[in-house]
């Protein structure tokens, strides 16, 4: 076999199957000639034991410690132990989540390397159709929520909580439910590894001159516990303290972005893995489209607002306007319970009410 024809073996299995050009490219920048052997053992299935690599590759155990290492500094593989402390060796894809996202939540140098892979995503993501609005809206149906809302939960300019307890305003019939944690101080609270990067869309936005036009915050995505570790082991991150966690959690509600919080396989009973504060002209799951769980939504008290449309400026989704009466509205199916309106309401008067946990797709203006 040529070593063309294993690097394109290598893109397709990394890949799952798809193979082009610039895919292949981005395969020879990241994996030297002497690596792809330990990935081609990845073909069958994309996890293995040291012991299980050491079966099939005949590899020794020195020899698939130190590619394994390379490839993981390169966000190719995840090398971490599983709960009954077996090392593990996960291959990634490119993206969702991997290389593209590993790449680009670490301080960038702008080295040669650097900015030909963000020129060889960018020519990647150029090349994928771009779909109509409608064509979208059939797409995220069958899209599984990648994140879910953690809502913002006072307001700016009283100080005053603007979310209803969840715990007060559902159904009593709570034993077969997911009590999902909804402060996102609480979350910090729950992990003592707490890890910080930049915000990879953003980050990668920048190489391209699309700087982001809501804030200039670029360290601030969090990972916890064995993610954390993955993710300052291979210099992704940086771990940090609870205090600094939420120092960075109140610059990003003053910048109006939202927090995400991301669950193990999109699966909301398991333990939160990491949260994101997404802006709505970069972030992937804001710019065009919305797939998101939410468990809150927000209603505006029309006594007190005053049509200043702030709510309508400052909402992600599209979800809240103002009518013709002066007075904002919100439309419900596509309110995702962030609580960044209510946090900007100059008049405290838009409250978030907690909903049984729920998925939102909806398909947004062209922000770009």
């Amino acid at each position: 076999m040529s070593l063309e024809d294993k690097y394109k073996q290598a893109t397709e299995i990394i890949a799952s199957g798809r193979v082009s050009d610039t895919l292949v490219d981005i395969i020879k920048l990241l994996v030297k000639e002497d690596q792809l052997d330990l990935i081609m053992h990845f073909k069958e299935k994309r996890s293995h034991s040291i012991d299980q690599l050491m079966a099939i590759s005949g590899l020794s155990e020195a020899e698939i410690l130190e590619k394994a290492s390379a490839l993981a500094k390169k966000g190719l593989i995840f090398n971490q132990p599983n709960s009954k402390g077996v090392m593990v060796f996960r291959l990634l894809p490119l993206a969702n989540v991997g290389v593209y996202e590993y790449t680009f939540m670490k301080k960038l140098s702008y080295t040669e390397d650097e900015i030909k892979l963000a020129k060889l995503f960018s020519k990647l993501f150029a090349e994928r159709p771009r779909m109509a609005p409608e064509k979208m809206q059939e797409i995220i149906k069958m899209m599984p929520a990648p994140d879910r809302t953690v809502p913002i939960r006072f307001n700016k300019a009283t100080g005053k909580p603007t979310v209803i307890d969840i715990n007060e305003n559902v159904a009593e019939d709570t034993a077969n439910k997911i009590l999902l944690t909804s402060d996102v101080e609480a979350l910090i609270e729950k992990f003592d590894e707490i890890a910080v990067g930049h915000c990879f869309c953003r980050n990668f936005r920048d190489t391209e001159d699309k700087h982001c036009k809501q804030t200039n915050l670029r360290e601030n995505c969090f990972t916890f516990g064995k993610s954390a570790r993955f993710t300052t082991d291979n210099n992704f991150m940086r771990m940090i303290t609870k205090e600094e966690a939420r120092d960075i959690l109140n610059k990003s509600e003053e910048d109006g972005l939202v927090h995400k919080a991301y669950h193990p396989n999109f699966d909301i009973s398991k333990e939160e893995t990491s949260v994101c504060n997404c802006c709505k002209d970069c972030c992937g799951n804001s710019a065009r489209s919305v797939v998101n769980v939410a468990s809150f939504v927000s209603r505006v008290n029309p006594e007190l607002c005053v049509g200043c449309g702030t709510c309508e400026i400052r909402c992600h989704p599209d979800a809240i306007k103002v009518g013709e009466d002066e007075k904002a509205l919100v439309n419900e199916e596509r309110c995702i319970g962030c609580g960044v309106c209510a946090y900007f309401c100059p008049q405290n008067a838009i409250t978030i009410y907690p909903t049984e946990p729920h998925t939102v797709r909806v398909v947004v203006q062209n922000r770009d």
